[in-house]
């Protein structure tokens, strides 16, 4: 028999997915090339609009706190107590001298056991201080049995009480059970005189109750409450002080806690106030540390990269407006008030764009101009802005504004971008699928004719083979 020469054999559908994606391939990969931009886009944007967002927040709070020095409270040695000045704290030396502390009464009433309501119950007071107005709470002593059963304990006063309306967390009611017998504590959680708490059994009319709640042999001061005597200047030559808290605020934007009483003999303890270097260090360094936490950022998105290594490019690398921003900021950054400059308190610029703190030098400048500093950084409210934080915060202000900042536009016109990719993305995949069914009709076709073509080719071979019977 004759050779034969055979077509090749098509299956229609894997050669028409092969020939539709090839058709497609080249819009294909420029279209995720686009998607990809579009997303690292949308992601570096909005990265850069949270570092912008959190330095704005540190500069704010300078601005808040309404001063960049820190002021410091010191007693000579501890055991005196704690101190803190604010800003506006005059610096200098204060003696004080502390006769006695102020104390939180505490009572103890016992003999108390559980009582039937059906022997009356009545009305319970407890008198905090004058005991006028609020400062009586009234306790139902029927409704204090809130389990229902008839029967009044202890343990239900003492809810009742903590639990009274007008109570606010003034006092405390505990029980304390010595030798089976039950003692309902009464504390004060406030210091002084007016506000010790007493308990008034006029108005119970339960007997029993009543008794063991009047017995002297039942009623203990455990606590007496007393007000805090603190001399300025000493004993006796100063002026006394005498307030129902222990936290004293006499000396202008100073807070003083004394947690101790002083002996006769004892000399006045000395408190200073003065501005604390290493306080105003560290709030200076929170700016520096926040300003190059966003230079970082900024300096990769814009970072050329370096083919010869291997590092990419940042995906805003030569982009102008993200240049001018990182210009405008270092400008900012070098503004002058009245002679004085960031480099004169020891703030200053590295060759890489960043800037450090020479504390030294800091410390140095704050002791010859303390006054300064505030000056220069000024503040970046919206009503008054002023020094380096609100020349700041005006050049950041182009970009993070939520309106018409740079970075709102530009987010903006990628999601624009974005939604139109995605349509682009339809009519390829539209395209794909017309291709596909076209070569999947093409291919179809032939397989049937090669099918045609295999049955006559066989019919042949029948008819005029040379092993005919």
């Amino acid at each position: 028999m004759a050779s034969v020469i055979t077509a090749p054999q098509y299956d229609p559908i894997p050669t028409a997915e092969k020939l539709a994606t090839k058709a497609v391939a080249a819009q294909k990969a420029a279209l995720q090339a686009q998607n990809t931009l579009a997303s690292n886009t949308s992601t570096a944007l909005g990265n850069l609009k949270s570092a912008i967002s959190t330095f704005q927040s540190a500069m704010s709070s300078m601005t808040s706190s309404k001063s960049v020095l820190s002021q410091s409270a010191t007693f000579p040695a501890a055991g005196y107590g704690s101190a803190t000045a604010g800003i506006n704290a005059t610096p200098g030396t204060y003696s004080f001298f502390v006769e006695k502390l102020a104390t939180a009464s505490q009572m103890s009433y016992g003999g108390l056991s559980s009582v039937n309501t059906a022997d009356g119950t009545g009305t319970l007071k407890v008198k905090i201080g004058d005991g006028v107005g609020d400062n009586t709470l009234d306790i139902d002593l029927a409704a204090a049995d809130k389990d229902g059963n008839g029967t009044l304990t202890p343990q239900e006063i003492a809810a009742a009480i903590n639990g009274n309306s007008k109570n606010n967390s003034r006092v405390t009611a505990s029980i304390v059970t010595i030798n089976n017998q039950a003692q309902l504590v009464l504390t004060s959680n406030a210091t002084g005189i007016a506000n010790a708490a007493t308990l008034d059994a006029s108005g119970v009319n339960n007997i029993a109750l009543k008794g063991a709640l009047i017995a002297p042999a039942n009623i203990k001061e455990v606590v007496k409450a007393d007000d805090a005597t603190v001399w300025l200047g000493g004993k006796p030559g100063g002026t006394a002080i005498t307030q129902a808290s222990n936290t004293f605020t006499n000396v202008q934007d100073v807070k003083i806690t004394f947690t101790r009483a002083m002996s006769a003999a004892e000399a006045p303890v000395t408190l200073t106030v003065a501005t604390d270097s290493s306080g105003t260090a560290a709030n200076v360094q929170a700016f520096v540390d926040a300003y190059n936490k966003l230079k970082s950022l900024m300096d990769g998105l814009a970072s050329p990269g370096n083919p010869e290594k291997g590092i990419a490019a940042g995906i805003f690398a030569h982009d102008s407006g993200l240049n001018a921003l990182r210009s405008s900021m270092g400008d900012a950054l070098r503004l002058n008030v009245n002679g004085v400059s960031l480099v004169s308190y020891g703030i200053t610029a590295q060759r890489d764009g960043t800037i450090s703190l020479n504390a030294a030098k800091l410390t140095a400048k704050l002791a010859d101009n303390p006054t300064g500093l505030d000056k220069l950084f000024g503040n970046n409210s919206l009503s008054a802005p002023a020094g380096v934080l609100g020349s700041m915060d005006k050049v950041l202000g182009q970009w993070s504004n939520i309106t018409k900042g740079q970075i709102t536009q530009r987010q903006a016109a990628t999601e624009k971008l974005q939604k139109s990719l995605v349509k682009s993305g339809e009519r390829l995949t539209a395209q794909y699928d017309t291709a596909y069914k076209r070569f999947l009709d093409q291919f179809t076709r032939l397989q049937v004719m090669q099918e045609q073509m295999s049955k006559t080719s066989d019919m042949f071979d029948a008819m005029f083979s040379n092993n005919k019977s």
